[in-house]
Order: C-alpha cells, then sequence, then structure tokens
C-alpha cells in the first residue's frame, strides 16, 4: 500500500470519530425523512397484514387446513377471507398516498423554505 492510500485509510477512519457539524442540510433530509416515514411504515405493515390474510384465505380454499380445524366447507369462508385481503391491499396504495400528501402539506412550507436557504 502506497502513502497515499495509507494517507486516505487515515482520513476516513479518522472522520468516523469526529464529530460531525451539523449543517441545514442535514435538518433538510432529516424533514424529508419525517414526511416519508409514517407513510412508508404504514404501508409495510399494512401491505404485510393483508398478504397475510390473502394467504390465509387461499390456504382455506386450496388445502384441507379448513376441514381440519373444524370447518365443514372451508371453499366460501376462504373465499370471502381471500377477498377481503385483496381488498386491502388494493387499497393499501391509495392510503399511503393520502398519508403522505398530507404529510407534504404539513411540512411543505418549511422543507421550500430551508432549501430555499440552501440553493441559495
Amino acid at each position: 500500500m502506497n502513502r497515499n492510500d495509507q494517507e486516505f485509510m487515515v482520513q476516513k477512519i479518522r472522520s468516523e470519530y469526529t464529530e460531525k457539524e451539523h449543517t441545514q442540510l442535514d435538518e433538510l433530509k432529516a424533514l424529508d425523512a419525517k414526511v416519508k416515514r409514517p407513510a412508508n411504515v404504514f404501508a409495510y405493515v399494512f401491505g404485510s397484514i393483508s398478504a397475510i390474510v390473502m394467504g390465509s384465505g387461499m390456504s382455506l380454499v386450496m388445502t384441507e387446513i379448513g376441514n381440519s380445524i373444524g370447518i365443514q366447507n372451508p371453499l366460501v369462508p376462504g373465499i370471502i377471507i381471500g377477498v377481503i385481503g385483496m381488498i386491502m391491499a388494493i387499497v393499501n396504495y391509495p392510503i399511503y398516498k393520502g398519508i403522505l400528501s398530507s404529510r407534504k402539506k404539513k411540512y411543505g412550507e418549511e422543507i421550500l423554505k430551508l432549501s430555499e436557504k440552501l440553493m441559495q
């Protein structure tokens, strides 16, 4: 390893241990995350739950699980549960967009002011 590579590695390691200055760009990134995080968390959680519900309905229809838990004809409840899961998955995106747009309205003015300062 030559001298320049060593100096680069030393600087890289050293920068990890030095306290970084808090800038307006960091504040802008934090505000952006504050806008997007709740919508993303909701979409992932609700989407996962809807997939589980839809999968449960499909399992009732396609396997013998319904008979083993005591449901005489698992076809109808399985279809109903599967359709409920599909509806949940379909409405997930519009709900996500609604949450995101309301958060953008709430924090948009503040983000625009801060970004104007940074652009100048």
